[in-house]
């Protein structure tokens, strides 16, 4: 079995400071198999816990409320991170932005490093906002704002 923490390491934890692209992994409420989400409204507001938002219609929601135990994939120094943990909701509805976010914690019960033997990523994973880059900077700026007071 690899070895596990409990808390991100510093890199792990400067690595969550800004916006980044992770993969949520939840047990779907309907039909209990596991699901894939792509998102980037992620912080850790300590080593031990990371906070993030995704919009108030989304089924992860429903999801997290009926299996609260989720997992994490973090692509950060040079390897692939599974954080697993359990999700809460910290507020239904994140103040200051412009539609409803429902804002979850998810309290690190293990940290794994995912990377397959011998190998180590040479890139990270790069994204951008096909839409108004403008726009997109703005909501970004709202909701880290509105999470970090949550």
């Amino acid at each position: 079995m690899a070895e596990s923490w409990t808390a991100l390491s510093e890199a792990q934890f400067a690595a969550m400071q800004g916006e980044t692209f992770v993969l949520l992994h939840t047990i779907d409420a309907e039909t209990g198999s596991p699901t894939t989400n792509a998102i980037s409204w992620i912080y850790a507001p300590s080593p031990t816990v990371l906070r993030f938002a995704v919009d108030g219609r989304s089924r992860l929601v429903n999801n997290l409320k009926q299996h609260p135990a989720c997992c994490v994939t973090l692509f950060a120094g040079g390897t692939v991170q599974a954080v697993y943990g359990t999700a809460s909701v910290v507020t239904e509805s994140l103040e200051g932005v412009p539609f409803r976010l429902v804002c979850f914690d998810i309290k690190i019960s293990a940290v794994r490093d995912a990377m397959f033997y011998g190998a180590r990523l040479t890139a990270l994973p790069e994204y951008e906002k096909t839409y108004d880059q403008r726009a997109a900077d703005k909501l970004d700026r709202q909701v880290f704002e509105a999470m970090r007071k949550a």
